[in-house]
């Protein structure tokens, strides 16, 4: 059996919903949000001055560790280092951000994530190889195309269809140009 959790550090409570709230604002979109809410429900008592010091200092240290996306092990790394700085975090708000980042690092990792992607997303693609039966060249009866039919739009919204014919010489272009894209993609992925 684990041992019990010890208790938060006094004014540990505050600091991790001063994070949440940075969390909600920074990388979720919640423009509700805002620093004279936060300073309201979470240090009212706090002189404004010193409450925009907090609060730059933690969205700063949390935009560093979400944009590096770290593990543990980096976590653990940076805010000893942040700890041991003249003008740092004292080791209770350290431990208060690493409990915060292993409670909230998944989410705030897919949000990041989603807004970085474009605006329309693939979702689905079918397709089907018909034969010509009627066109108005003699010659070109019986040619087989490709019909490619794609699912695109953003996740939790509408989607649009598109729907492509190919001829042989199309899709062997298309082809070819998938391959290029993927030699470069394998080429990234070997140097990182």
């Amino acid at each position: 059996m684990a041992a019990p959790e010890p208790p938060p550090p006094e004014g540990s409570r505050p600091l991790s919903a001063l994070l949440g709230g940075i969390a909600q604002a920074a990388f979720h979109g919640n423009a509700a949000v805002t620093d004279e809410l936060l300073r309201g429900q979470l240090y009212p008592e706090a002189p404004p001055e010193e409450f925009r010091a907090l609060r730059a200092k933690m969205g700063g240290l949390l935009q560093s560790i979400a944009s590096a996306d770290m593990d543990l092990n980096q976590l653990e790394a940076f805010l000893t280092a942040q700890t041991k700085k003249q003008g740092g975090i004292t080791s209770d708000q350290a431990a208060v951000i690493a409990k915060f980042w292993k409670n909230h690092r998944t989410s705030i990792h897919e949000s990041l994530i989603n807004q970085s992607r474009w605006d329309n997303v693939l979702k689905n693609m079918n397709w089907r190889v018909d034969l010509k039966s009627q066109l108005r060249h003699i010659d070109q009866i019986n040619t087989p195309v490709a019909i490619v039919e794609m699912e695109v739009g953003k996740n939790g919204q509408e989607s649009e269809f598109l729907c492509l014919e190919f001829d042989e010489a199309k899709v062997n272009q298309m082809l070819k140009k998938l391959s290029e894209i993927e030699e470069s993609m394998t080429l990234l992925t070997q140097t990182t």
